[in-house]
């Protein structure tokens, strides 16, 4: 449903559920589908993420750490998506 190549609303829908949900499973989900995903389906699931963020702006502690975590995996799809959700969730207005 990440990748979702008829319908990125389900793209979109799908990464904010994962990210509302938390946790590193969730965070893995994610990692592994930012790396398979072409630009359009990366574009909509940072659109997810960053929306359940701000929705739940608790929650950013929680993924950072999460992601943090996966940066140490031993497969490079997980490491370089959980690097790229942690770009994407880096605190701005430095």
């Amino acid at each position: 449903m990440l990748l979702d190549a008829e319908d990125t609303a389900v793209t979109r829908r799908t990464a904010h559920a994962l990210t509302r949900a938390g946790g590193v499973a969730a965070a893995r989900l994610l990692s592994v589908a930012v790396t398979e995903a072409d630009d359009n389906q990366a574009d909509w699931i940072r659109t997810g993420v960053q929306d359940a963020l701000e929705d739940r702006p608790t929650g950013v502690p929680a993924l950072r750490a999460a992601c943090r975590q996966l940066t140490r995996s031993p497969e490079e799809a997980v490491r370089r998506g959980a690097g790229a959700i942690l770009a994407w969730t880096e605190p701005t207005g430095r």
